[in-house]
C-alpha cells in the first residue's frame, strides 16, 4: 500500500480532487462503502480515506458513519440530489400532478430546489405561457429554453450537493421580487412543522415564503418519518399542503387537527 507524502507535490492535489469524486460517485451508486474498501481501492491508507471522507461530508456529498460512508439522508445531511431524485419518485408524480391543476396562464411560479419540485417543472411547459423563478440548477437546465416559460434563474453561492445556488445573495434576489405561487417541499416534518437540514436552506426558502402569494407545500408521506435540526414553518403557515395517497390516515386527521388546509394528491377532490 502506498505511504502517504507528509508534504504532497503539486501534482497530488489533482490527484486527490479525482480520488474523492471517484469516491463520491462509489458512495452514490452503491448507498454504502466501507473505508477498509475504499483504501484498496484506491491503494492509498486508511487515514487518507478518513480525510477524503471528511473533505466530501463538509461539501455535503456525503456522510460519514462507522466503517465507512453512506448516502442515505440524516438529521444533519441532506442527500445527495441524485439520491433524493430516485426516491418516493411516484408520490413525487402524484403530487406535481395535483399541483399543476394550480397553475394558470401567465402566473409567475416559484420552486424551490426541491426533487418534488423538479417534478412540477417537468410539467410547467405544457401549461405555459409562464414566468417561472427557481434557484435549483437541475430545474433551471429542465427550463431553459422551452417555449413558453420566461425563466428567472436566481444565483448566489452555488451548493453542489443541493445542486441550488443559495445563501444570502439567492436571499436579497428573492425579496427583489414577486410571484403568484410558490411550490415547495420539505425534508421533515415534526409536531405540525417544517424542519431543514441546513440553516441556508431555511432561510432561502423563508424569502421564498415571503415573496409569493400563495404558498403550496408538496409532502410525501416520508417526510413524516424523518427528523430535521432548523425549524422552518408551521404547516399552518401555508396556503396549501398537499399530501400523496399513501400518507397514513391518523397522520392526515391529526394535520386536519391542527388545521392545517389538506389536500389529498389523487384522491379525485377538487383543489380549493
Amino acid at each position: 500500500m502506498a505511504e502517504d507524502a507528509t508534504a504532497p507535490a503539486a501534482g497530488d492535489a489533482a490527484g486527490a480532487r479525482e480520488r474523492r469524486e471517484k469516491i463520491r460517485q462509489r458512495v452514490v451508486d452503491e448507498g454504502f462503502v466501507h473505508v477498509k474498501s475504499l483504501a484498496e481501492a484506491f491503494d492509498v491508507s486508511v487515514m487518507t480515506v478518513h480525510r477524503d471522507l471528511d473533505v466530501l461530508q463538509s461539501n455535503g456529498w456525503l456522510r460519514k458513519v462507522r466503517g465507512g460512508a453512506t448516502a442515505q439522508p440524516s438529521a444533519i445531511y441532506h442527500g445527495d440530489v441524485r439520491h433524493r431524485l430516485q426516491a418516493m419518485a411516484e408520490a413525487k408524480r402524484q403530487l406535481a400532478q395535483a399541483a399543476s391543476g394550480l397553475v394558470s396562464p401567465g402566473a409567475s411560479i416559484m420552486i424551490d430546489e426541491s426533487t418534488t419540485g423538479l417534478a412540477v417543472a417537468e410539467l410547467l411547459p405544457s401549461l405555459g405561457p409562464l414566468t417561472v423563478i427557481t434557484n435549483f440548477l437541475a430545474a433551471v437546465n429542465l427550463l431553459a429554453g422551452k417555449p413558453g416559460i420566461d425563466l428567472i434563474a436566481l444565483g448566489g453561492a452555488y451548493y453542489p450537493a443541493y445542486d441550488a445556488f443559495l445563501g444570502l445573495r439567492t436571499s436579497e434576489t428573492i425579496r427583489s421580487l414577486h410571484a403568484d405561487v410558490l411550490f415547495m417541499s420539505t425534508t421533515a416534518i415534526t409536531n405540525g412543522h417544517c424542519y431543514h437540514q441546513s440553516q441556508e436552506t431555511v432561510a432561502v426558502k423563508r424569502a421564498l415564503m415571503d415573496s409569493a402569494d400563495r404558498r403550496i407545500l408538496l409532502v410525501d408521506h416520508s417526510k413524516f418519518t424523518k427528523n430535521g435540526l432548523h425549524q422552518l414553518a408551521a404547516l399552518t403557515a401555508f396556503d396549501l399542503v398537499i399530501v400523496d395517497s399513501g400518507t397514513p390516515q391518523d397522520q392526515m386527521a391529526a394535520l386536519r387537527t391542527r388545521g392545517v388546509p389538506l389536500h389529498v394528491a389523487g384522491s379525485g377532490e377538487p383543489l380549493p
